[in-house]
């Protein structure tokens, strides 16, 4: 298999060239960059893979696949551009910064019959894996509530706009990972943050999720606080489950490492940082799942052979991007926004 990549800023860099060139049986062409600090930094980083202008270059290089890692005002205009090109494409998130223009990509992409995947890499986090396997075994019993937050201190984050906000851009993995593991949500209730009144990127966030299975999830994020909740607390019938901090991966990244450099290693969380089962006066640790990012590329690399679905469904993409116009309007507008299921878990606003 032959991937592109489209963007080399801090995403296509640090969360997608190092997967793409340690995936087996894959060779990473290039990126779309015309920017010379970029194409010196893709030489240092990866003198195999090539510079282009232009993505009808990078297609006409040979390519199976392109993954589009750009901001994301500008995002949804390269995916279409691929789509038309009949390349299989796989978007970063957030998939879009509204539903229409999500919804949009994915009609394109079956009208075209091109496959569309995006890049919700954090369904193979270490502990998003350790949650769905104490789900599975019935360890919680039944779910009452889900927490899920990522909290951190970093004033450097405020008000950037590349991701659309600390809603959108973050707010698309918890949501994504609220509905994989509860499935379809009929009411939203949202509150915003913002540094100056008026703003267009929020700071940070919270969000009720009412699942049509009976579940509420509670999920927050914030880019400036000094005290930060922990990344899951799970409460069921039979216990709750809880770990602090965030996957390893994010950092084994961005401090240059890979699969291909780690091995074994790689997304493997040390002891300290395991999660903790706990009912009643009994508490014990729970065995942290290895995470593995490339397992997204690898699940890519097996549809597009015609041998298994895509990583990550478009039309799961479209059903979060939903949930966040829902939580944007809850937040401007004071009040619960209702949403009606569809087949297929798909969900429009009422």
């Amino acid at each position: 298999m032959r991937i592109g990549l489209v963007g080399y800023g801090k995403g296509g860099r640090f969360f997608h060239a190092p997967l793409i060139s340690s995936l087996p049986g894959a060779t990473f062409v290039g990126v779309v960059t015309r920017s010379a600090e970029r194409r010196q930094q893709l030489a240092s980083d990866h003198p195999q893979a090539q510079a282009f202008d232009t993505l009808e270059q990078l297609v006409a290089a040979g390519v199976d696949a392109v993954v589009v890692s750009t901001p994301l005002d500008g995002r949804p205009a390269i995916v279409l551009q691929a789509i038309e090109l009949g390349v299989a494409v796989v978007s970063d998130k957030p998939f879009a910064p509204d539903a229409a223009q999500a919804e949009a990509m994915v009609l394109a992409a079956e009208r075209r019959n091109v496959p569309l995947s995006v890049y919700q890499n954090r369904r193979w986090d270490s502990d998003f894996l350790t949650l769905r396997k104490l789900l599975a075994s019935g360890a919680l019993g039944q779910v009452i509530r889900f927490e899920s937050s990522v909290e951190r201190y970093s004033p450097s984050s405020v008000g950037k706009g590349s991701g659309g906000g600390f809603l959108r851009d973050l707010g698309s993995h918890l949501v994504d990972q609220a509905l994989q593991l509860f499935g379809p949500v009929v009411r939203v209730y949202a509150e915003l943050d913002y540094r100056q009144p008026g703003q267009v990127f929020d700071n940070g966030f919270f969000m009720s999720l009412s699942h049509a299975s009976g579940v509420i999830s509670h999920l927050s994020g914030n880019c400036v606080q000094n005290a930060a909740r922990p990344r899951f607390r799970v409460n069921g019938s039979q216990g709750c489950y809880t770990v602090e901090g965030l996957d390893g991966q994010e950092a084994q990244a961005l401090a240059g490492l890979s699969p291909a450099t780690e091995g074994e290693r790689w997304g493997a969380e040390e002891h300290r940082r395991w999660g903790w089962f706990e009912h009643g006066t009994e508490r014990e640790r729970v065995t942290s799942e290895r995470g593995c990012w490339l397992a997204f590329y690898q699940h890519l690399q097996t549809a597009l052979q015609g041998a298994g679905p895509l990583p990550v469904e478009a039309r799961d993409a479209l059903a979060t991007t939903r949930i966040l116009d829902a939580a944007r309007q809850s937040a401007e507008q004071g009040e619960v926004v209702r949403l009606s299921v569809s087949v297929g878990h798909g969900i429009k606003n009422e």
